[in-house]
This record gives C-alpha cells, sequence and structure tokens, in this order.
C-alpha cells in the first residue's frame, strides 16, 4: 500500500459493505486510511458487520457503504413508494419531457380475473390513445398560439412545443405507465427501503423488495470499469431484511380506530389549494399526522378534533405504538416542522412535489373522491370531449377494479390529499424554485399558494420568499 500524501486523502470506490467496513474501523483505530483499507484486504467484512452492525446496532456504519441501484420497467405507482425515502438520491424518468406513448402499461399482479384484467387494458388503452390524440392536437394549437421567435432555431423551438404539449397530455398517464429510477442510498436507507417494501399492500412493490435483497448478493451487473473485481455489493445485509412488520400493522389499527371512534365530520369539503396551520399542541400534530394518512379527512380539522380532546390524541398515540418493537423506529407521523401544509393537488404534481426530501411528508390513500383536473388548455383547444371520455372511463374502472389494483388505473390528472411539513427554509425554497416559469402549471399553483399562506400567517417572513405568480409566464422557456 503506497503511502499517502496531504491531508485530503480521495479513495476509490470500493464494494459498499467493504466501503463501510474500511471507514468504520478507521473510526475505530489510531491507523492511517491506508491501513485501515489495507486491514479491510485480508480481513471478512461480514463478521464485522454481524458484530457491530446487527447484533450491536451499530447503524451508523451502514450509513458509510452507499450503493447504485436502477429500477427498469416499474409502474409509476411503485416508483413513487421506492422514492418514498428522506434519505434517498435519485431520478425517474421525466413524463414532461419524453413520449411514454408506446411503452404500454404494466398489469397489477393482483388482477387475476380475466373479467378484470380485461376492463383495465381496455381503460388503459383508452387513456394512453387520449395521451397521444391529446399530444399531438396540443402540438398543433400551442404552434398556432406561440409563434416561433426569431431568435430560436425550429429545433429548438420545437422540442419547447413538444414539451408544453407534454404537460398536458400526461394528465391521460397512470400509475400503470412503465418507469424507469436511479438511485444512491447508504446501506442502511436500502435497508429501511427494502424492509418498507416487504410490507407494502401492492405485490409489485414486495415482488421489487425480495429482487433488491437478492440483487445485493451478487456482483453488479453493470461496471463501468470491467477490471474492477465482481464482488457481491451488499452480501451481509440482504440475510436481514425482514418486512416492516410495525407500519403496515399500525396502519391497520389506526384505520380501524378511526372508523369506530373518531367523530363524524359534518363540513363540508373545504375550497382550498393549499392550507397552512401552525401547530400549537405537538401531541395534537403528531395524533392528526397519523390520521391524515388513514381517512380522508382535512389536516385542519383532525388536529382541530385533536386539540379538543386529550384523551383522544393519547389513544391515537397509544394505538400507533402498540405494535412497535424495541428494532422498529417511530413512525413518521412522530416527525414534524413548524409550518404544515395541507394540499390537494394532482398526482402529477405529487409526483414533482414529492423530490422535495428536507421536509415530512403523508399521503391519503389515491382514490377518485377529490375529482379530476381539467387543465386550462384542454378547453381552450377544444379537446374537453376527448380528454373527459379518458379520465371518466378510469373513473369507471376504478369503481369496478378491486382494491389495491385499481389504485393503478387511476390517471395523473386524480387530485389527491397530501401533507408537507417543514421549516422557513424550506418554504422558501419550494415556494421560489416550483413557482418558476419553466415549471408545470400544476404545481407552479401550489408553490405560490404556499407563499400565499405564509404572507397571510407571517408577513414579515412571507417577504423573504420570492415566489413568481401563476399568471407570469414565458411559454418557451424551459
Amino acid at each position: 500500500m503506497p503511502e499517502t500524501k496531504g491531508r485530503v486523502i480521495a479513495v476509490a470506490p470500493m464494494p459498499p459493505e467493504k466501503c463501510a467496513y474500511a471507514l468504520a474501523r478507521y473510526s475505530r483505530s489510531p491507523d492511517s486510511i491506508a491501513k485501515s483499507i489495507e486491514w479491510v484486504r485480508t480481513h471478512d467484512s461480514a463478521k464485522f458487520l454481524e458484530s457491530f452492525y446487527f447484533q450491536y446496532g451499530h447503524g451508523s456504519i451502514a450509513d458509510l457503504g452507499h450503493l447504485v441501484m436502477c429500477f427498469e420497467g416499474v409502474s409509476e405507482l411503485a416508483a413513487t413508494e421506492i422514492e418514498d425515502e428522506q434519505l434517498w438520491d435519485g431520478q425517474a424518468r421525466s413524463s414532461r419531457y419524453q413520449n411514454f406513448g408506446k411503452s404500454g402499461f404494466i398489469m397489477p399482479p393482483e388482477l387475476d380475473d380475466p373479467g378484470l384484467r380485461e376492463l383495465y387494458l381496455v381503460t388503459g388503452k383508452s387513456l394512453l390513445s387520449g395521451y397521444q390524440k391529446i399530444h399531438e392536437r396540443m402540438i398543433d394549437y400551442l404552434s398556432e398560439k406561440l409563434p416561433r421567435p426569431e431568435a430560436m432555431d425550429e429545433a429548438a423551438y420545437m422540442r419547447n412545443i413538444a414539451a408544453r404539449a407534454f404537460d398536458v397530455a400526461r394528465y391521460c398517464l397512470f400509475w400503470g405507465i412503465p418507469t424507469g429510477v436511479g438511485q444512491v442510498t447508504s446501506i442502511r436507507t436500502l435497508e429501511r427501503q427494502i424492509r418498507r417494501m416487504k410490507a407494502s399492500e401492492y405485490q409489485e412493490l414486495r415482488e421489487l423488495a425480495s429482487e433488491i435483497a437478492e440483487a445485493c448478493t451478487r456482483p453488479p451487473e453493470l461496471r463501468l470499469d470491467e477490471s474492477m473485481a465482481a464482488e457481491a455489493i451488499a452480501p451481509t445485509l440482504a440475510k436481514y431484511v425482514d418486512p416492516d412488520k410495525h407500519s403496515a400493522q399500525a396502519k391497520a389499527d389506526l384505520r380501524q380506530w378511526a372508523c369506530q371512534v373518531l367523530p363524524v365530520r359534518n363540513e363540508p369539503e373545504p375550497d382550498y389549494l393549499v392550507d397552512l396551520i401552525e401547530p400549537a399542541s405537538i401531541e395534537s400534530e403528531i395524533a392528526a399526522t397519523l390520521l391524515f394518512g388513514v381517512t380522508n379527512h382535512p389536516y385542519r380539522w383532525l388536529y382541530q378534533v385533536m386539540a379538543d380532546n386529550a384523551s383522544l390524541r393519547s389513544e391515537v398515540i397509544d394505538v400507533a405504538l402498540k405494535s412497535r418493537t424495541r428494532r422498529d423506529e417511530l413512525l413518521g407521523g412522530f416527525r414534524g416542522g413548524p409550518f404544515v401544509f395541507d394540499m390537494k393537488m394532482d398526482f402529477g404534481a405529487y409526483r414533482d412535489m414529492h423530490r422535495h426530501r428536507r421536509c415530512q411528508q403523508a399521503r391519503q390513500e389515491y382514490s377518485t373522491g377529490l375529482g379530476y383536473e381539467v387543465p386550462a388548455a384542454i378547453n381552450d383547444a377544444r379537446l374537453e370531449t376527448m380528454y373527459r371520455e379518458a379520465q371518466d372511463s378510469a373513473v369507471a374502472a376504478y369503481g369496478q377494479l378491486p382494491e389495491p389494483a385499481r389504485q393503478y388505473i387511476l390517471p395523473f390528472s386524480t387530485r389527491g390529499r397530501f401533507l408537507f411539513k417543514m421549516d422557513l427554509a424550506q418554504v422558501e425554497y419550494i415556494s421560489r424554485l416550483r413557482s418558476g416559469v419553466k415549471g408545470h402549471f400544476s404545481y407552479r399553483r401550489v408553490a405560490w399558494e404556499m407563499k400565499r399562506r405564509m404572507d397571510e400567517l407571517h408577513p414579515e417572513l412571507g417577504r423573504l420568499i420570492q415566489a413568481t405568480p401563476p399568471e407570469v409566464e414565458d411559454p418557451l422557456k424551459r
């Protein structure tokens, strides 16, 4: 092993478990990193991880090894669940810049009845047909509405027009559309991801979890440098990834409690795009968040019910903890932020907003309960009849298909209710970034409403947020 020079030493990539072993040993001995790597060459990393990570619970060791993993041909629904980790870095195929119309769609594994499979197939084909036709018609409409500037070359102009047309057409894409995801995670995050997915209600996610664990036992299939040693990427990890039974059981227990105990909400559905609450009671905030994901109620209503009744909120917290073991972390509902945003937005907008990791997120069950969006451009281009036929076919199929398979047929136009909890820095970042003229018109409205709610609640803080109003447009800017 050559001597290192200087105070900054770059280390070449190593198999994730060996990297974790080397850096962990480096922190536990007076040796140089060069000597620690030499030690790893001649000792078994699996034995070290068995002792310190799995037996003694030194989870930080698993943060020292990182893996690159890709998922191809998974549904958009599965991709969203794969990405649902806060300490996660990755990218998915963008529905704003690529034509998804020729990729077909995923058949939910749960659909084994021939008649229901046929209903799903017919509906999926109807949505993709609408997607293709609307995209073509929108290109014609936008080309007429937005003539090419003299300073813009033809190729760049047509790319911009096509992308803006996809912004509208993508409302006919649905959760069953296949996509690809690339991710970089630590060993610990990957373990958490596998355990969570193994307990998923979706068979596709459970199968993917098993495939991830299996992939950890093999050398990587693709290597930039073929001369690199072909070693299994995380063989020790794969032996200890049992399903996260606590999160699944807690969700079922909370849903049952809500059905039996939670009072009936008599007030009408609130008319808002974004609601902002600044909780005064931490206990009420936790209880309301735990209930948010298992009901269809607005967060503000849930919070008020919990704030008004100390015994109820204590019950909710106890129910959520009932199935927890010493190994289980607290559920995401116990994590908070000073500003709580309850957002009603379409699934396409959520797909983009979901990428923001410096906040705590929760969602309600995907359903047709809040209706679907009709973009203004659809009416302007006189495509409403075609658009609604495709959307209504999906709504009808959803009503006939069984859970959870029916969620795959829900288009990106479908509205849902989502919870985002964050600090001021993240409010400012999301509002500024997502309201920009390059963004999709749907999440631009959400980001602008976040800024407006901050103006109302805290004017002195709201003035710090430089967001762009939705009416300010530059359609040919990407």
